[in-house]
């Protein structure tokens, strides 16, 4: 293994070209669709003024990046953060085209930010900045362009301003430009807890593939927002032992098992999982490399390198998060036998939700949720078998099967539609 530097590592863009250059390379694709296939077809970059509380202009960058409309509009979520940068954006478009190809859904990937920090942030100064953002890409999405929808540090609230601004500038109103909505004006039920419910259904999948009973089976779960909350509750439901949580702030351990319910409850009313009675304080890093059955990393990107790779306990590593785990530390961990379940699957319920919401606005017919839970049940099911069998056949580890079914998928998609040149 040739060596890097960290800084090098954690690149998300290069962490997803090398993976991507990888699985080309064992599909022997064809060298023209490896170039259209490699790069975002379209990067756009704004700066855009907002008039803030105290009356000042301040100015702002955003982002939004289109990597591919093959196999239909681009989709991909919004993040707010002071870190985003256009290559985080840049890699995270094209890990969307991968993973709504793996669960077989007809978008392809996008995605976008804004330099900011929203917990600095008015309510009133977000809705400007999202509105003015909006309007500055405006022409660049759409129903059947591209799709955006919550990502980090953006909500349903910020969603419903996209919708408004959108059909404000169309002069009617288009629920389906965006997902992740609020229920009454055309969000779909179920996806809230779409993403969860996916990593949920994909542990289930693997256990019964590794012979492991669900009884008992320890969990480690970083991260404690949507993803992370929704899963540890949907899995302690189901039997899973939530024996420990990691946040940005500190960690909880109980070896008998957490409460998840009320540790939620604790949250929503202390804003911080610390102090928490059920479990004793830990430390978030060292949570990471502790014993379990199942480590779920639902945060950030790069939380496993080659620093702690060798450490990892767990006997399944199910990625929550987009780019959990760099390429260098997938090397060690493939050593080390750790079963991963890739983030373009384990995660892809939200976008499977989000594809469901899509529909729905569109027919103008709202499903139930149980239809909801039941359809992405069985396609987060299908997707996780076509990935092992490709896994199997091609004699790969489940990152590689994931990323060569979706380039199979997508490539096949292109060459029966041409190149239009």
């Amino acid at each position: 293994m040739a060596t890097i530097s960290l800084e090098q590592e954690i690149n998300p863009w290069e962490a997803q070209a090398a993976r991507f250059d990888f699985a080309a390379r064992k599909l022997n694709l064809d060298e023209g669709l490896w170039r259209v296939l490699r790069y975002p077809s379209r990067e756009i970059i704004v700066h855009f003024p907002v008039t803030m509380d105290d009356g000042r202009i301040e100015m702002f960058t955003g982002f939004r990046v289109l990597h591919s409309q093959a196999r239909g509009p681009g989709k991909g979520g919004i993040r707010y953060t002071p870190e985003v940068t256009l290559d985080e954006v840049r890699a995270l478009a094209s890990w969307m085209t991968w993973k709504c190809a793996v669960v077989n859904i007809p978008f392809g990937g996008a995605k976008g930010g804004v330099i900011c920090d929203p917990k600095k942030m008015s309510q009133g100064e977000l809705e400007r900045m999202t509105r003015r953002y909006t309007a500055e890409i405006i022409e660049f999405i759409g129903p059947e362009k591209d799709v955006p929808a919550p990502d980090v540090n953006t909500n349903e609230q910020v969603m419903a301003w996209i919708m408004d601004t959108y059909s404000m500038h169309m002069r009617q109103t288009v629920t389906s430009v965006v997902t992740g909505k609020p229920l009454n004006i055309g969000g779909s039920r179920g996806r809230r807890e779409a993403t969860g419910r996916g990593i949920s259904v994909v542990c289930d999948e693997a256990l019964k593939h590794l012979h492991i009973q669900r009884e008992g089976c320890r969990v480690i779960i970083q991260g404690f927002g949507n993803v992370g909350s929704n899963a540890a509750k949907l899995m302690a439901d189901k039997g899973y032992k939530i024996i420990g949580i990691a946040e940005y702030d500190g960690g909880l351990v109980n070896p008998n098992g957490i409460d998840v319910c009320a540790l939620i409850d604790y949250r929503q009313r202390n804003g911080s999982v610390l102090g928490f009675k059920g479990a004793e304080a830990a430390d978030p890093v060292e949570m990471l490399t502790q014993e379990c059955e199942i480590l779920i990393p639902a945060a950030t990107e790069n939380v496993i390198t080659s620093r702690n790779a060798e450490r990892i306990q767990a006997r399944i590593v199910c990625e929550g998060a987009n780019g959990p785990t760099t390429a260098v530390a997938d090397e060690i961990l493939a050593d080390k036998r750790v079963f991963i379940i890739p983030d373009i699957l384990a995660n892809a319920g939200g976008v499977t939700a989000s594809y469901f919401e899509w529909v729905q606005d569109r027919q103008g017919y709202f499903w139930k949720e149980d239809n909801v839970n039941e359809q992405l049940a069985t396609i987060l099911a299908e997707s996780f078998d076509d990935v092992v069998r490709y896994s199997e056949a091609h004699d790969v580890n489940n990152r590689i099967a994931a990323y060569m079914l979706a380039i199979d998928r997508v490539a096949f998609t292109i060459k029966q539609r041409g190149i239009y040149a």
